[in-house]
């Protein structure tokens, strides 16, 4: 949380443009702003603008033959 709006209410800033943001169940979009900066920020996501750090996941088994939880042989 970045600090206290007028009201006392924690504030946090958009991670898209930086305005503040009620941290409250009045504010939907939270921690974004509007939906518009939420849409922006999923967008840089899905073309890979943003990620998480780590080892590429080549090599890794895309999922065929592995034993998926439940499933039993």
């Amino acid at each position: 949380m970045t600090g206290a709006g007028r009201t006392g209410t924690p504030t946090v800033a958009c991670p898209t443009c930086g305005r503040p943001v009620d941290w409250t169940k009045d504010s939907p979009e939270r921690p974004f702003c509007s939906r518009r900066c939420r849409l922006i920020d999923l967008g840089e996501w899905l073309e890979g603008s943003r990620a998480i750090p780590g080892e590429d996941a080549e090599g890794i088994d895309s999922g065929t033959g592995g034993d998926a939880p439940g499933e039993s042989h």
